[in-house]
């Protein structure tokens, strides 16, 4: 046999090596294949492949195996128990560019299924190897092992804290001032996934420089980019009044209120979420809000979208009204409780609607005033309706009714109370009736509007116990008026008029 056809049988073996890689990555890419690759034994076919001399065959495999456990959880588990990590993460010091990123996509595509996945990926060293690929020259390897990064940390504040102590956080923060958009991209997502989890986890990012470069971003035209670096500052201001304080000393607004008016809805919903997440701490820090216009713009902002989107916005102005009298007035002032109303009758999901009815319980609990802006509005009789309705979520019917229960406790506005005579079980009727019975004896003009809209008639079938509180406030309502008024509208009286003309006889 001569030399040359010796050196053909192993190029033919590496040409067949070549095309199993690559035939069973592009099998790997469609899911109607994945069944029939797993029972015909891919993953310990693909492993020694791992190893194989030529570097294209490696690179193949991984990206095939990245496929694979991508797929499913269970797929990413065979990963494991194949032991392919250790190796992978073994030669991802040492292989080229094009390795490397296949190998933390691998690593990616197991940690995303589950937090025992991904604690799999870190006590194989993944994480420290992850790290050092961000150091690498070649932007492709870092964005793929920030990605990978960002997939562990999401899970639990341990795993993410095992991200930061891997040295992770500084070179992230490097990494979102790169030219690369996909490297910024995904530096911000892994950054607000390790900020999210606790406040020493915000404040290790934060300690870094994560604001200043994350401030620099939020007026870059790239839609992908500003929605993860809201999202990564709303993480960090969430947690408390000194975190949320530095985003605002980090001059984010007002230019940040510009992009609630942006093309991409969730540019325009980060946006919210991070004003609400920085209103909710203290009064001074809402009052930052509305100063620079933040609060008007979302509640224009309220008016153009709907379904989830609707949430933050709904929030922020609960949060808002929620802190003093004053705030609550802006809210009303600014309109916010018409775009409430509206968020309200025109919000199917139980959740939303549940935020909204909290909202409006925050801004009209204050005063007689603020009471009013809501009853004006026609609230009273809807969240009336809402508690009352049996197919109301548990949430939405506690939350309707507390917030129903506080704004009535200040309301004066007599006719935003009149309805709920007719509507309201005895729990929330007596809230009602001892509103007019506070507001009866001082207003004349009330009194007689009280008694030609049926009020007092209806005042007057009301069942109460003996003793009750509500049996008082109803006697309370009776002595604002003459005795023989009381008994006219009283159930019965007309039979016993004409009882008293039957036995009458004239002179």
């Amino acid at each position: 046999m001569s030399q040359r056809q010796i050196i053909q049988v192993f190029e033919q073996y590496q040409k067949s090596r070549m095309q199993f890689v690559q035939t069973v990555a592009d099998l790997a890419s469609r899911p109607q294949n994945i069944q029939i690759l797993q029972s015909a034994g891919v993953m310990s076919m693909l492993r020694p492949l791992m190893l194989d001399v030529v570097p294209c065959i490696q690179q193949t495999a991984a990206l095939a195996l990245g496929r694979l456990a991508d797929h499913s959880n269970d797929l990413a588990e065979a990963v494991v128990k194949e032991d392919i990590l250790p190796q992978l993460v073994h030669s991802l010091a040492s292989q080229n560019r094009f390795y490397k990123k296949a190998a933390a996509f691998v690593l990616r595509a197991v940690a995303k299924h589950s937090p025992e996945l991904s604690q799999a990926v870190v006590d194989c060293g993944g994480v420290d190897a992850l790290v050092l690929c961000l150091e690498e020259f070649d932007p492709g390897v870092k964005e793929a092992a920030a990605w990978a990064l960002g997939y562990i940390a999401r899970h639990n504040a341990l795993l993410a804290q095992s991200v930061v102590d891997a040295g992770a956080v500084p070179l992230l923060v490097l990494c979102v001032l790169e030219p690369e958009m996909a490297l910024k991209r995904i530096a911000a997502s892994t950054l607000s996934d390790i900020s999210k989890h606790t406040p020493e986890l915000a404040q290790t990012v934060v300690d870094n420089g994560a604001i200043a470069n994350l401030a620099q971003m939020i007026l870059n035209p790239d839609a992908k980019l500003k929605r993860q670096v809201f999202s990564a500052l709303s993480q960090i201001s969430k947690h408390s009044v000194s975190l949320a304080e530095m985003v605002i000393e980090a001059e984010i607004f007002p230019a940040a209120v510009v992009c609630l008016r942006d093309p991409d809805e969730y540019v325009r919903k980060n946006v919210t979420t991070l004003m609400r997440e920085v209103v909710k701490h203290t009064p001074e820090l809402s009052q930052v809000i509305v100063n620079c216009g933040g609060m008007t713009a979302v509640i224009d902002y309220l008016g153009s979208c709907s379904g989830n989107l609707r949430l933050p916005g709904i929030m922020m102005l609960g949060y808002v009204a929620a802190h003093s009298e004053n705030l609550a007035m802006a809210v009303i002032l600014s309109k916010g409780v018409p775009q409430l109303a509206l968020c309200l009758s025109e919000e199917p999901e139980h959740h939303i609607k549940a935020a909204t009815a909290w909202s409006i319980g925050q801004i009209g609990h204050h005063t007689p005033e603020h009471a009013k802006a809501v009853a004006t509005a026609n609230l009273l009789p809807k969240l009336l309706e809402l508690y009352m309705d049996a197919s109301s979520s548990e949430d939405l019917q506690a939350k309707s009714k507390k917030a129903l229960k506080s704004v009535l406790q200040k309301c004066t506005y007599l006719p935003g109370l009149e309805p709920l005579l007719y509507d309201a079980p005895s729990n929330i009727l007596k809230h009602v009736v001892c509103q007019f019975s506070k507001v009866l004896p001082h207003d004349s003009k009330a009194r007689r509007l009280f008694v030609t809209s049926g009020g007092l008639k209806k005042v007057q079938e009301i069942q109460a116990e003996a003793g009750s509180p509500l049996q008082e406030h109803i006697n309370a309502i009776n002595s604002c008026f003459p005795e023989e008024i009381v008994r006219y509208y009283s159930p019965g009286y007309s039979e016993v008029l004409l009882e008293r003309l039957e036995n009458y006889q004239p002179a």
